[in-house]
């Protein structure tokens, strides 16, 4: 069990939530924390990549709107 403290404004809220939602105080502020909860274990793609993302980077800036092109020349440079 735990108990805490709020300011008024926040209880108030909690309140109302609970009521239009149809849920207790105490449902709702469990669903609140597991949410809150669940958003912290998972890391945005961004998180997951920050360490590779330019890491390999070319001097050519227009790779992927010239892909055709560039993949073309390639092919043919191999001929």
């Amino acid at each position: 069990m735990i108990t805490l403290r709020l300011d008024p404004q926040l209880e108030q809220s909690i309140n109302e939530f609970a009521r239009q939602m149809g849920v207790s105080r105490s449902e709702l502020i469990r669903r609140s924390i597991a949410e809150y909860i669940d958003k912290l274990e998972k890391p945005s793609a961004w998180e997951l990549g920050k360490d590779v993302f330019g890491k390999y980077a070319s001097e050519n800036s227009n790779l992927a709107a010239d892909r055709k092109k560039l993949v073309k020349e390639i092919i043919e440079a191999k001929r």
